[in-house]
């Protein structure tokens, strides 16, 4: 008969062996434990005009956002995201007048605007594939719309003639070797709630290393836009977006490129430039702070030195703003007009 044989040794062998298991059963079960996460931020700004009117007679660059006179209020927005192992969600909400200018094309379902950002569900289906359906912010473009993730206070005309987003489908593509890509079809520009014109757009990426080359199609409009940026020292960044869109039919252009030189002098504070030229021809060319000549174009050059403090959660923006359109677009103090503005603004930004 086989003898078996018990000892200390042998017990204290097992119960480690077990634990070891126990552990790692754990560890592995915690790792693949959906995550639910809850984000945001709450902005609001001071702005004055230093060449033109306030008040009742204030006027503003031709860009989005940060446009609003004295004391004024961004938003809050609030993100509600769920991450499994394959699938998951994100609910991004928008509330005041940032928000509001945002979404300007979904109103449909409210009076004051809907409140939705971005609203959509992802599939990972591989390691080098996730599909996305929903709402999403554009893929275009060196600005987004939350102001945590912008240097710059007040945005670029770029930004601001682009699209905002999409709602459609996306797979996005990990193509190894830092290259990546994607493809979308969406409801026409900006039409996020539903689509009501029985048209399409598509929508291409290429990437490689944080560079980016974007494509849209949309109702007789094509654009192509590059987005990217170098990390020129430890401290020293510049981000570079350059764009070009044409509306078949001779239904209007735009062109433009901005610079974006970023330097961090400390840990808790980078002062940024963002230099921007744009021209508009045709129909785009009686928009606000561009101006337009008989032809119908027009053109605008804009500098923004924007610094950023930060403290904590709180993010500090003092800003000066220059804008000079080759027509006169703008107004001075005796309420010529002039082709040139000078404005400030202070912001402060709490993310969560």
């Amino acid at each position: 008969m086989k003898t078996i044989i018990k000892t200390n040794f042998v017990k204290n062998l097992a119960f480690a062996a077990l634990a070891l298991i126990s552990v790692s059963a754990f560890a592995q079960e915690e790792e693949e434990t959906p995550k639910f996460s809850f984000s945001g931020s709450v902005d609001a700004y001071y702005r004055t005009n230093l060449t033109a009117p306030n008040g009742e007679d204030a006027i503003a660059p031709g860009s989005s956002f940060a446009n609003l006179d004295g004391f004024a209020l961004g938003m809050a927005n609030i993100i509600g995201a769920y991450e499994g192992e394959k699938v998951g969600f994100v609910a991004d909400l928008v509330f005041g007048p940032r928000g509001t200018d945002a979404i300007f094309a979904s109103p449909m379902y409210s009076a004051t605007g809907d409140i939705v950002n971005q609203l959509y569900v992802y599939w990972n289906v591989s390691d080098a594939v996730t599909l996305t359906f929903g709402n999403f912010n554009t893929f275009l473009g060196y600005e987004v719309i939350s102001p945590v993730a912008n240097f710059n206070y007040s945005t670029s005309y770029l930004f601001s003639y682009g699209p905002f987003s999409h709602t459609g489908l996306k797979a996005d593509f990990d193509l190894g070797s830092d290259w990546s890509a994607m493809l979308a079809v969406m409801n026409p520009t900006d039409l996020t709630e539903l689509n009501g014109t029985g048209d399409y757009a598509v929508g291409a990426q290429l990437g490689y290393s944080g560079q980016f080359l974007n494509f849209l199609y949309s109702q007789g409009g094509f654009e192509v836009d590059y987005t990217g940026g170098f990390d020129v020292s430890e401290d020293f960044f510049l981000g570079i977006n350059a764009a070009h869109f044409s509306q078949e039919d001779d239904g209007g252009s735009f062109t433009g490129v901005a610079l974006y030189p970023q330097l961090a002098t400390s840990e808790n504070f980078t002062i940024g430039l963002r230099g921007e030229y744009f021209m508009t021809g045709d129909f785009f060319g009686d928009a606000a702070g561009i101006g337009s000549d008989a032809d119908g174009d027009g053109s605008v050059f804009a500098v923004t030195l924007t610094g950023s403090a930060t403290i904590g959660d709180l993010i500090l923006k003092p800003e000066i703003r220059l804008d000079s359109s080759a027509e006169d677009a703008f107004i001075d103090n005796d309420m010529d007009p002039t082709g040139s503005l000078a404005s400030v603004l202070f912001a402060a930004i709490y993310s969560f």
